[in-house]
């Protein structure tokens, strides 16, 4: 298991680019909520912890995971007002907030990997927004609730603090 031993949520603010004037979006799939919001949250709290102003933090309900896909392709040609300006701008970078949980039958690798395929094509498109793939695709539903929050920390956080890093890459070039 790949997250054995390790805290998703640990991160090192002192390797971590000045985010105190990034826009990050957050497109959120409603289903297994109950994950998805602790992702969710953990992701708020680490952009937050890194300077991210929670009013340049944009957030975009769908309905499941295979719908990420278009919801952040929208996030990422839509313009977003900057904190305490009128101007708006392109968002720095999206996190896509997701959970796939095994069931009885193939759908769990259908979903998965389209929505991983998916994520992967809008990182290669022209508008050079990174888009951070948090979607959690475990077997078990104490899998996901582990990684969102749980023992293993919060998978939410992990992808803030990428979102942040791809970012700054992004704004270097």
């Amino acid at each position: 298991m790949a997250t054995q031993g390790k805290d998703l949520s640990h991160y090192d603010k002192n390797n971590i680019p000045d985010a105190a004037a990034m826009r990050i979006g957050i497109v959120v799939s409603e289903w297994n909520d109950d994950i998805t919001e602790n992702l969710y949250k953990g992701a708020v709290e680490a952009l937050m912890d890194c300077g991210v102003d929670q009013f340049n933090i944009h957030r975009m309900n769908v309905p499941g995971s295979f719908e990420l896909i278009y919801g952040c392709k929208t996030m990422q040609h839509r313009s977003y007002p900057v904190v305490n300006r009128r101007t708006k701008k392109p968002l720095d970078a999206v996190i896509a907030v997701g959970n796939v949980i095994r069931g009885e039958t193939a759908h769990f690798d259908f979903v998965c990997q389209g929505v991983t395929q998916g994520i992967k094509d809008l990182n290669l498109n022209k508008t050079r927004i990174p888009v951070i793939f948090c979607v959690l695709t475990d077997d078990t539903h104490a899998q996901s609730a582990a990684r969102s929050g749980g023992q293993h920390g919060n998978k939410g956080s992990e992808a803030a603090i990428a979102a942040i890093k791809m970012a700054a890459i992004k704004n270097d070039h």
